[in-house]
């Protein structure tokens, strides 16, 4: 693919009520690829027509549309009403999920702990799976000693491919992953069989919300632009 033909959506300067992705009278720039990938539309069109995406599809549609309220009054002012938690055992039963896999960072144990208990009190059977299992050393994948968190230390590693292993053996429906790390929570969506969510992501400076230093990118994060 040449540079000039791939997509810069968020590079896109047209006003949100314009753009032709969301209004079929809107307009879109040199490369939109609402507009210039029309083929790739197709295919994907061709892929919603299969059973198991168009259902999936359909419910995560009809749950995105519940979680405002008062839709039917004219005009209509966004309002959310549900947190993400409730979201995904909403969508879960809606799908027929029952067993649910719980992936999460042993940094995250209290919370993980806390998420168990919800989502048994819901009534879905949890299959929760720490970020450390396997307890194999980090110089098994090639780690110096100096590259880890505590030098001089025994240290295990964060082991997704197991974890995902883990979950495909206990035949999970859905995962839910909490907090593992960047890269990490790549591995387990490449090796896990169920379909998978994210409850929450790794952010260790900012309490685990990395929009944070997005919010502050004018002021107290510009340093990050630095470089």
């Amino acid at each position: 693919m040449k540079k000039q033909d791939a997509s810069h959506c968020a590079d896109c300067a047209i006003p949100f009520k314009d753009k032709v992705c969301l209004n079929q009278g809107g307009v879109g720039g040199k490369a939109c690829p609402t507009l210039s990938k029309k083929g790739l539309k197709e295919k994907a069109l061709k892929a919603y027509g299969k059973a198991e995406n168009k259902e999936f599809a359909r419910k995560a549609s009809i749950q995105e549309g519940a979680c405002y309220e008062g839709r039917e009054k004219k005009p209509y002012t966004m309002h959310p009403t549900k947190p993400r938690l409730l979201e995904i055992c909403e969508f879960a039963r809606n799908m027929g999920y029952t067993r649910l896999g719980l992936i999460f960072c042993g940094g995250l144990a209290k919370e993980a702990a806390v998420v168990d208990q919800m989502l048994k009190g819901k009534g879905f059977d949890v299959v929760s799976v720490i970020c450390k299992v396997g307890s194999i050393p980090k110089e098994e994948i090639g780690l110096k000693d100096s590259e880890k968190i505590y030098i001089g230390e025994y240290e295990a590693m964060c082991n997704p491919i197991l974890q995902a292993m883990i979950a495909n053996d206990a035949g999970t429906d859905f995962n839910i992953v909490l907090g593992l790390c960047v890269g990490h929570d790549s591995l387990f969506f490449r090796h896990a069989k169920a379909p998978s969510t994210v409850l929450a992501v790794k952010d260790r400076v900012t309490g685990h919300n990395p929009l944070a230093c997005i919010y502050l990118s004018g002021n107290y994060y510009s340093w990050f632009n630095e470089s």
